[in-house]
């Protein structure tokens, strides 16, 4: 399965707060992150709590890479 099928399976606005999140969290303010979002990407397996601190798990940081591919994707086929 193609990064494009994945990604067009999560909603567009899941999609845009995995990507916000991490921006976030790189940015260690995960304080902006809305606590119901957190509670999505956990849900999901994304995100998960270590000593305190929320981190991308895995799956979180393979889906990031897969929703990225697929907005590139998208944009090299608008152009």
């Amino acid at each position: 399965m193609t990064a494009a099928n994945i990604a067009a399976k999560i909603t567009p606005a899941l999609q845009q707060a995995l990507l916000t999140t991490v921006d976030a969290l790189m940015r260690r303010r995960a304080c902006d992150v809305p606590e119901q979002t957190i509670e999505q990407l956990i849900s999901l397996r994304w995100l998960q709590w270590s000593g305190g601190s929320l981190r991308l798990t895995e799956a979180g940081e393979t889906m990031v890479v897969k929703v990225q591919g697929a907005l590139i994707m998208r944009e090299a086929l608008a152009a």
